[in-house]
């Protein structure tokens, strides 16, 4: 098993952490696969998860993150989580001693920026023969730029009852399908109050919110693979660029330029 916890990227993670020893900060590295998940776990000390490559998501029972190469999310110690590759991945988690950082007190998931030093220091942590006091130096700098951003855990939750999650599932396998609720009780044998009602007692969001929130969940992959605003767009259900781009901005809390940096506008 690896020092992070972390049996190998097809196994379930231990409720392990790093041998921190005399280092602060811990870099594992992990080739996940499409799909590759670790399923449900925790680790003793902080965890900075960034994917060098790919799309990386996190889920916890704070939220669901879905995190591009320009995105980390520091994960507190003790939380548990799920880790899974949207795509091939190539994820770089940095494993941070809490005693060593206390002027990092985040309580919640945080997401960060990862700009160019970012990813320098995580590369350079990574090496094993650094000296001690070089060591030090790089790992008091990697703290010190982690700057949040105000970015939006964006997650569906699938309803319970089998008439609201026929629906659910059908809009999960084709976002863009802009049925009424009205339309759509015709076909699963339910009054559109019924199913609104249902939307909101079993998922906490009115069927618009729920919507909205699956259709930004789909767009992610379609932005980072640098499909055009109106590409994608159109995939998930939204006439225009500017409506797909101001609903990304109100759910998300960021638009897709800024979340994706590499997104490409024209068409």
């Amino acid at each position: 098993m690896s020092r992070n916890g972390h049996a190998g990227p097809a196994a379930e993670p231990r409720n392990q952490g790093p041998v921190m020893a005399a280092t602060a900060i811990f870099v594992g590295h992990f080739t996940m696969p499409r799909g590759t998940t670790f399923t449900a776990h925790w680790h003793p000390v902080h965890q900075l998860a960034w994917s060098a490559k790919g799309l990386l998501r996190v889920s916890s029972d704070r939220g669901s993150w879905l995190l591009p190469p320009s995105l980390a999310l520091w994960i507190p110690a003790g939380l548990p989580h799920t880790t899974e590759a949207a795509g091939d991945t190539l994820m770089r988690s940095a494993y941070v001693d809490p005693a060593r950082c206390p002027q990092i007190d985040w309580t919640e998931p945080t997401v960060v920026s990862v700009g160019p030093l970012l990813q320098a220091l995580i590369g350079h942590l990574a090496r094993t023969d650094l000296a001690p006091e070089a060591r030090l130096r790089a790992e008091a700098v990697l703290l010190d730029v982690l700057h949040p951003v105000p970015v939006t855990s964006v997650s569906v939750t699938e309803p319970v009852d089998p008439r609201a999650r026929a629906v659910a599932r059908a809009l999960a396998a084709d976002p863009a399908d802009g049925r009424s609720l009205s339309a759509w009780g015709t076909e699963v044998g339910a009054s559109s109050r019924t199913l609104a009602r249902l939307f909101v007692t079993e998922t906490g969001l009115a069927f618009g919110q729920w919507r909205e929130q699956l259709r930004m969940q789909a767009a992610m992959p379609f932005l980072a693979e640098g499909l055009t605003t109106e590409a994608v767009a159109r995939r998930v259900g939204y006439a225009s660029a500017s409506s797909f781009v101001a609903a990304f901005r109100r759910v998300v809390g960021v638009t897709p330029r800024q979340y994706f940096p590499v997104f490409r506008v024209g068409r």
